[in-house]
């Protein structure tokens, strides 16, 4: 079959959409009429298909050609037909957004399938395969760790064992070139279940650590460290790019797309386009006067709601003193997004990692930042205390947290009725409710979703039930404050969770109303309800 990988669907709008596929061969790709040429990537081979002329409030279903031979969908497939669902005035309140991070693939091995659990994500698309199209998600946001290019599966293992061609001073356990990260996504992303929701739910994606590297930019001297390594540059280099080919291109809307200078370049390229994403991932991990060469934050409309994904690994500082989750440039572009005039009933922001944790453990992060800062074995110490316990979330870049809580302040003034921040990393979920100085009549939640598919470290329960107690919390604050720690801007309650093991959420807008739904995988196909929250009462 001429079709690798996809079709998945990515931005859609009232009358366009965006269609990837990965084909084994240079090839012309249809959908609905219309085309696009494919552009290579050392030998393989992708193509992005804009999709127009589209009805406002539609339903399409769809296949997808290749050289004029019908690829998808396949002729015995027991899913449903795949669809676009386009936005319009009908729609344009309500949004079902389907959320969470953290997938690991599946495994053959029995003993780690099951230490693993079911796939929450899997289980989601069974059970929306069984549904009336109109209950369909509108949205799917993967919030980082698509794929785990440093914690293998056995079957990943034996495949780079096997290679001739690899480096000699490449690790044995790790991803590094751009063919190994082909492998990985293939791995995560032909799971048949999987294979189909992504063909009818438009998905926007962002990356965490897991996708390049486990603590990614934790810190200067973690940068230090990777580049001193013979491998890091071929292993940033291919996983900045394979991002850039497999999630990035299709988060963007079809007129950032046409005015996108890297994308036209990659389509006008005769031949291999490999060495113009080498120079795209070099400028993407290289810091220039406080600023990245490449932004990966974007924004969609959603109707009357408003949807940014922060980019919080790629996009930060700190080089030079600095230690900022995104540079001011890029910062500056998120402010406008979010101030952007329009009807915004609910804003909704994409974020990685989380803006609020446990109480006792922001505390923690930012007098650990305080510490890092420091000469001599107290900063030496503070950064490996950094690293191993992963103290690397928006409360230990606190100049960073302290500008976005602002941000968020001022949008809930302004005029919407929730503003919620969904994140992931953690492994495990939780919703919390944010008072913020300005006392905005916005109610502003932290919703949190992890792992979807993972296994979970003992220590995970017992620490964070810890982090989230109320004493604690005082307690830990007391010490930051003596420590050197500014006080919290703002304050938070939790208002569910900590909820353990593998989870998908749903923030479910209809009107004014919203509520965030956890459910946890009961069978392959089911799934059951863990906790909901009205976040509008």
């Amino acid at each position: 079959m001429s079709l690798v990988l996809g079709p998945v669907l990515r931005h859609v709008g009232e009358t366009t959409a965006s269609v990837w596929v990965q084909t084994e061969h240079a090839a012309t790709v249809s959908v609905l009429g219309c085309e696009a040429r494919t552009f290579e990537v050392s030998g393989h081979h992708y193509a992005l298909v804009p999709v127009t002329g589209l009805a406002p409030d539609s339903r399409t279903p769809y296949e997808v050609e290749i050289d004029g031979e019908a690829v998808w969908p396949p002729s015995a497939s027991p899913f449903p037909p795949s669809v676009i669902r386009t936005r319009g005035p009908e729609s344009d309140r309500s949004n079902r957004i389907v959320f969470g991070s953290c997938r690991y693939p599946k495994v053959a091995d029995p003993t780690i399938a099951a230490s693993l659990g079911i796939d929450a994500l899997d289980a989601y698309s069974a059970r929306m395969a069984k549904r009336a199209p109109e209950e369909y998600a509108d949205v799917l946001l993967l919030l980082g760790d698509q794929v785990y290019a440093d914690e293998l599966t056995p079957r990943n293992r034996r495949r780079i064992a096997g290679r001739r061609d690899r480096h000699p001073d490449w690790p044995d356990e790790e991803i590094v070139g751009y063919d190994e990260y082909v492998e990985l996504y293939r791995d995560s992303w032909t799971d048949p279940e999987i294979r189909w929701l992504m063909s009818t739910v438009p998905t926007a994606m962002i990356f965490d650590d897991h996708d390049v590297r486990d603590d990614w930019n934790t810190s200067a001297s973690w940068r230090g460290e990777m580049r001193s390594t013979p491998w890091w540059r071929d292993r940033i280099r291919a996983g900045i790019a394979s991002y850039w080919v497999y999630q990035h291109i299709g988060n963007l809307r079809p007129d950032e797309l046409a005015s996108n200078p890297d994308y036209r370049k990659i389509l006008e390229h005769d031949g291999d386009t490999w060495p113009l994403l080498v120079e795209l991932a070099d400028r993407a991990d290289a810091e220039t006067d406080g600023a990245k060469g490449v932004r990966f934050s974007f924004r969609w409309d959603l109707g009357h709601s408003r949807f940014i994904m922060i980019d919080s690994r790629n996009g930060r500082i700190l080089e030079g003193g600095e230690h900022l989750m995104l540079g001011d440039t890029e910062f500056d572009w998120i402010e406008e997004q979010v101030g952007t005039p329009g009807p915004v009933e609910h804003l909704v922001i994409g974020t990685s990692i989380p803006w609020l944790l446990p109480h006792a453990i922001g505390e923690l992060e930012t007098v650990n930042e305080i510490a890092s800062g420091r000469p001599g074995w107290r900063g030496r110490l503070a950064e490996r205390i950094r690293q191993a316990a992963d103290l690397e979330h928006w409360a230990a870049f606190r100049a960073s947290f302290d500008r976005l809580t602002a941000m968020i302040d001022k949008a809930a003034a302004s005029g919407p009725t929730t503003v919620s921040v969904l994140s992931g990393d953690v492994h495990h979920s939780y919703a919390a409710r944010a008072d913020l100085p300005s006392g905005p009549s916005a109610r502003v939640h932290q919703l949190t979703c992890s792992p979807v598919h993972n296994t979970m470290s003992w220590m995970i329960k017992p620490g964070f039930r810890l982090g989230w107690s109320r004493t604690v919390g005082r307690l830990a604050s007391r010490w930051a404050a003596r420590a050197g720690a500014p006080p919290m801007p703002l304050s938070w309650n939790r208002l569910t969770g900590p909820l353990f093991g593998n989870m998908i959420a749903t923030l479910d807008i209809d009107g004014a109303s919203a509520a965030v739904v956890f459910e946890q995988p009961r069978t392959a196909a089911t799934l059951a309800e863990k906790a909901r929250v009205e976040l509008t009462s």
